[in-house]
């Protein structure tokens, strides 16, 4: 199949199929970018409920730069990945100083936190770019269309899979039909394409090979070996730590402080934490309200266990912690294991 052919296909599939997502109204570079960093590790149902979140609060990137960081980390508590946060606040600041959103692949490559793949599909959504933005979904699609075993995480399967997207992308109209009707530049349909074809029809599991618009030219298809595809070394070593949460109330305030640098979940708050340490004795009474409590992250298992310390003497801790009223502690961005143990109490 040629790369022209190709994109004639793959654009009248992603007319009548392509996903009205919100972002895809609009050619604002920030609204663009908010929605590429919110969907890295999210699902589209939930991220779109977050970006709605964040374009009300800041609709602009001056009016996100101008949030601190503790506003920016406590909308986004629940997504995961906080440096993603971090970044896009960073990031925010650093186009404000610029006096304009970047409208060059270089220029926006150089935002902190933005990648490859977050470049090209801001630079060709937004500025109508011809460049390829390369995720999982277009490894998977053409993985399987030319029966690639090359595995995408090595420095050759990056360079094979760019080269092949960046050819076929080239080879896309200067206009297409977009899902909603009108015309719009092809170098960004053909991106908004792959991968609302990777996400929908070529899936991970059980893909729509039936009634897919490239079955007669799918070589994973004509082998059997789609599920085989793509490649992916297995290089990262999953570990397990086990740690000891203890929320101290004490006439209604507790007490907690924020992560440092260096370990998971930068810059939120949480109690106080004991890990590969004896408890402490502390005045009052002790409760153990669960045990063995897992929380999955990408590569580490956590188990955790929740006390609830009642005392009327407030406890010997370091000098970076606060005592809240217990009242403002949803004021505060917290892990997801530290909302499982406020959970466990209310």
């Amino acid at each position: 199949m040629s790369p022209a052919a190709f994109c004639a296909t793959l654009l009248r599939w992603y007319a009548g199929y392509g996903r009205d997502l919100p972002w895809r109204h609009t050619r604002d570079p920030y609204a663009i970018w908010l929605s590429e960093v919110i969907l890295q590790q999210t699902r589209i149902s939930q991220g779109t409920a977050y970006w709605l979140r964040f374009m009300h609060a800041w609709p602009t990137v001056e009016a996100l730069a101008a949030a601190t960081e503790d506003e920016v980390l406590k909308m986004w508590q629940g997504l995961g990945y906080y440096s993603r946060a971090r970044n896009l606040h960073t990031a925010a600041q650093q186009i404000v100083a610029l006096g304009q959103f970047p409208c060059t692949l270089e220029e926006i490559r150089r935002l902190k936190g933005v990648g490859d793949y977050t470049a090209a599909a801001i630079a060709s959504m937004a500025f109508d770019v011809t460049v390829a933005a390369v995720d999982g979904n277009v490894y998977r699609v053409l993985s399987r269309l030319y029966a690639i075993a090359t595995p995408i995480n090595t420095t050759e399967g990056k360079h094979l899979f760019a080269h092949l997207a960046d050819e076929l992308i080239h080879a896309a109209p200067l206009t297409a039909q977009s899902p909603q009707g009108d015309e719009a530049c092809g170098a960004s349909l053909f991106n908004q394409a792959m991968m609302d074809f990777g996400a929908t029809q070529c899936t991970p599991q059980s893909p729509s090979c039936l009634l897919c618009p490239f079955q007669e030219d799918c070589e994973a298809h004509r082998r059997g070996i789609v599920n085989q595809l793509p490649v992916k070394l297995k290089k990262t070593k999953i570990t397990t730590r086990h740690l000891i949460y203890i929320y101290v109330r004490c006439h209604g305030y507790t007490a907690i402080h924020r992560r440092g640098s260096g370990d998971i979940w930068q810059g939120l708050w949480e109690p106080p934490l004991f890990e590969n340490k004896p408890l402490p004795q502390w005045p009052g009474h002790l409760k153990q309200l669960a045990t063995g409590v897992k929380h999955v992250l990408t590569h580490r298992i956590l188990f955790a266990d929740f006390y609830l310390l009642d005392t009327d003497q407030r406890p010997s801790l370091a000098d970076d912690y606060v005592w809240v009223p217990e009242s403002r502690l949803a004021d505060f961005a917290v892990p997801r294991l530290v909302e499982k143990l406020v959970e466990t109490i209310a």
